[in-house]
């Protein structure tokens, strides 16, 4: 039977705020990612979650205790009263090595999470790995290893991927860790206890990589006589065994109502639509227990059963705010504000989770997001395929800010987009090293040369000069504004079609030909021009925070002063300050010449 892990891997909560905010922080005001709170939902759901408090249950399972958390400290406390911020990815099934699949992922959470942080929110960023299940077991063997060997492994793989990926994440949550065990074991006796939980025959075609079981009608005869999903084209068996079942049936008017009055609880639209067909079409119950293998969170107080692997690995997310404990600092996280997730478990979250959640008398996230693929030639990348890509590798060849920028600009949030050797080259290229980097190298060349290292003293503006920089001022709110919808391609392209503007007016300006003819212009020139790569370096902080770090380092801007609160006028460079020499940001990706 599985163990709990004691190893957590998080940043410290010292800073988090306290249970009890003070009065000033208690206003609701509009929050800038999500739909505002419905109060009235909001004070039933904690009417249930009182009642689910008070309802007798079992003594908690005694099982070891995790040591004191050792976690990084990304988070930054709000200076407004909006509720904090939790941002998950859906953890991953490390039933083998991560891909580029798995990276897009954490790269675009980390990329939310860090502009949410600059924007002056308490962000809690959650990633992790999904360590129990069948497929687990099955992979170990076929190792020949044990589940925990094999998982620590894994889990240590994924971990490193978003760590080389400057993933800025507050909690690396490991589902075998002694802390989840308690959630996951606490919301099964809450949702025992509302009577939503009862043993039974169950029997159907059970897909072992899906870790789901389908309807006969969901499923298609190949030509080999084997049964396959029609939705993942995964081989299913028939399964049957006495084990647990939830009363999802009994939830299906409740989540329809969710969906029907929270429009943006699943995005894109065309998901929402996806789920409310399956759900309008019949909900039947759901098998939560498995008897037939034990690597899973064990079932209280039932020996041989284990936790199907969806309530195991849903718990997380309320794992990482402290769960059970509603005195844990973390608590006032929940609930989440955004699940990303792949498009191919949209289901699981949006369908099953709130359910759970509802019978545990908690409420349900805010939003769940469900991402497109990054696929490989019009392909999803899969190890049966054959066309799996490592992001490490990536990372090593093209630089890891060059690869966040290309798959956060290059694919349309919520869609599917294509990776290809050429197309992250001419967006290093076109983007990054002609327009970003090329612009910064050769103004800030031009002051370290002419005015002696430091910030020009501008003249009056120009017409030129002030449509320039309120373009830049602008980019802040636009950017909130898409932020709402997740648009993170768009938010790039609107501070990319400033940049653009900035290389028009530095190419039209011509201060190298105002150097002698009209000194005082260039000064003025060259001022509005890295005024304007300044609030660009503060707005490309979340989607490549090395360059933007760099970029802001080159202009003297300190370290205090690079959230957006300062994308301002009140906050523009001063004159007369001294610059470091200046030194590339994005160097041009030039081919490696084959080896003699």
């Amino acid at each position: 039977m599985a163990l709990p892990h004691s190893g957590r891997e998080e940043r410290p909560t010292s800073h988090l705020r306290p249970r009890t905010r003070p009065p000033a922080l208690e206003a609701e005001t509009k929050r800038p990612s999500v739909a505002p709170r419905d109060d009235a939902r909001h004070k039933a759901c904690r009417a249930e979650t009182r009642v689910a408090r008070r309802a007798k249950r079992p003594a908690r399972r005694a099982g070891p205790r995790a040591p004191p958390q050792t976690i990084r400290d990304h988070r930054h406390v709000s200076e407004t009263p909006e509720k904090p911020f939790l941002i998950t990815t859906a953890i991953s099934y490390p039933n083998g090595v991560p891909h580029i699949g798995h990276a897009y992922e954490v790269i675009a959470t980390d990329a939310i999470a860090r502009f949410q942080r600059l924007d002056g929110r308490a962000v809690l960023f959650s990633t992790g790995t999904d360590e129990h299940g069948l497929k687990i077991q099955q992979a170990a063997a076929k190792a020949g290893t044990s589940p925990r060997a094999f998982v620590d492994d894994m889990a240590g793989r994924f971990k490193a991927m978003a760590d080389r990926l400057n993933c800025a994440y507050d909690r690396f949550i490991r589902t075998t860790e002694a802390d989840h065990y308690a959630a996951a074991q606490a919301l099964w006796r809450r949702m025992e206890a509302n009577g939503d939980i009862y043993l039974a025959k169950y029997a159907g075609w059970y897909s072992v990589r899906d870790e789901s079981y389908y309807d006969e009608a969901e499923t298609v005869l190949a030509p080999d006589g084997s049964r396959r999903s029609i939705k993942t084209d995964t081989p299913v068996e028939w399964m049957e065994e006495e084990n647990f079942l939830f009363r999802l049936s009994a939830y299906q008017d409740r989540l329809l109502k969710l969906y029907a009055e929270r429009p943006d609880f699943l995005s894109p639209e065309t998901r929402l639509n996806e789920v409310a067909s399956f759900v309008r079409s019949g909900l039947k119950d759901l098998s939560i227990s498995r008897t037939t293998f034990d690597w899973g969170v064990p079932v209280p107080d039932r020996p041989g059963h284990v936790m199907y692997v969806w309530v195991d690995a849903l718990t997380n997310y309320l794992t990482v705010c402290g769960f059970p404990d509603e005195t844990d600092p973390r608590w006032p996280f929940w609930p989440a504000d955004v699940h990303v997730i792949g498009k191919d478990i949209v289901r699981f979250h949006a369908v099953y989770w709130p359910a759970f959640l509802m019978s545990a008398g908690l409420p349900v996230p805010e939003r769940v997001f469900g991402h497109g693929f990054l696929l490989s030639k019009g392909e999803k990348m899969s190890k049966s395929l054959g066309n799996v890509v490592d992001p490490m590798d990536l990372a090593e060849t093209y630089g890891v800010d060059a690869l966040r920028y290309f798959v956060l600009r290059e694919v349309p949030f919520g869609g599917d987009g294509n990776y290809s050797h050429e197309a992250i080259i001419n967006r290093i290229n076109a983007d990054l090293a002609n327009d970003l980097g090329n612009l910064a190298q050769r103004s800030l060349s031009m002051i370290a040369k002419n005015l002696d290292g430091a910030v020009p003293e501008p003249g009056d503006f120009s017409e030129a000069d002030t449509r320039l920089l309120a373009a830049a001022a602008a980019l802040p709110e636009k950017a909130r504004g898409l932020m709402k919808d997740l648009a993170l391609h768009s938010i790039l392209s609107e501070i990319w079609t400033v940049v653009a503007d900035a290389n028009r007016y530095f190419a039209s300006e011509e201060p190298w030909r105002l150097r002698k003819s009209d000194p005082e212009r260039m000064a003025t020139v060259l001022y509005v021009t890295v005024e304007t790569l300044r609030r660009v370096g503060l707005m490309v902080q979340p989607f490549v925070p090395t360059a933007g770090a760099a970029l802001l380092d080159l202009l003297a801007v300190p370290a205090d002063a690079r959230s957006f609160a300062f994308a301002d006028e009140a906050h523009r460079l001063q004159p007369g300050a001294a610059l470091p020499a200046p030194t590339p940001i994005f160097p041009r990706f030039e081919k490696p010449e084959a080896a003699a």
